[in-house]
């Protein structure tokens, strides 16, 4: 059976609701217009030669998110230091979608499939407006050979963003692989359906030039 939907993880699309936003950082004084201090309570200082002014201490970098920290860990190939990120923010902070959908990137790049869908299930359940966690579901639905519930979850996502490209196009594969699934299973019961063969070669030829074009 021909299973030709890859799992998205691009992090690009993840969703950004709820997002964890980075620390901002007090701005620095501008040391050329510091206040000289005063020798008096309550009044200006009066020598010749003031105080210089104090050169304003440099601006304090930005913490970075969690969702930050997640992707920097990915892109480095730790994907159980990515996870670990993720489990000590949730442990606090366990409504945030953010997060939790990268946790299940993780968890899908650590073939813990299983694992994953369960996380992108309750992500649908508490924010059913997100299309991106249907989506990656579909995904895992159909590698698992359920086609009619990939379709449904691409489906819901396309019903929470309609313009979503990213389903719209694995909605396309999906069906090339359903297409194939039914010509395989027709060829099965009656082999010497010349047709049938043609069509079932056609189709997985077609498929795999959809893959190398991912």
């Amino acid at each position: 059976m021909i299973r030709i939907l890859a799992v998205i993880v691009m992090l690009a699309r993840m969703p950004v609701f709820a997002a964890e936003p980075a620390t901002s950082a007090a701005p620095a004084a501008d040391a050329a217009t510091a206040p000289v201090p005063s020798t008096q309570t309550g009044t200006a200082a009066t020598s010749s030669n003031p105080a210089p002014a104090t050169a304003a201490p440099d601006a304090q970098t930005p913490e970075p998110s969690t969702a930050v920290k997640i992707s920097i860990a990915l892109r480095k190939g730790d994907k159980t230091g990515a996870l670990k990120i993720a489990d000590e923010f949730l442990a606090t902070h366990p409504r945030d979608a953010q997060v939790r959908f990268l946790r299940a990137v993780v968890l899908g790049d650590l073939n813990r499939q299983d694992d994953a869908a369960t996380a992108l299930e309750s992500l649908t359940e508490d924010f059913p407006e997100l299309a991106e966690p249907y989506n990656n579901l579909a995904v895992i639905r159909a590698n698992q050979g359920q086609f009619a519930l990939a379709e449904r979850y691409l489906q819901l996502a396309l019903a929470a963003e309609p313009n979503y490209i990213t389903a719209q196009e694995n909605l396309g594969d999906l069906y090339i692989a359903m297409a194939a699934a039914s010509y395989e299973k027709a060829a099965r019961l009656a082999p010497e359906n010349g047709a049938l063969k043609t069509k079932l070669s056609l189709t997985r030829e077609l498929g795999n030039k959809l893959r190398a074009a991912r």
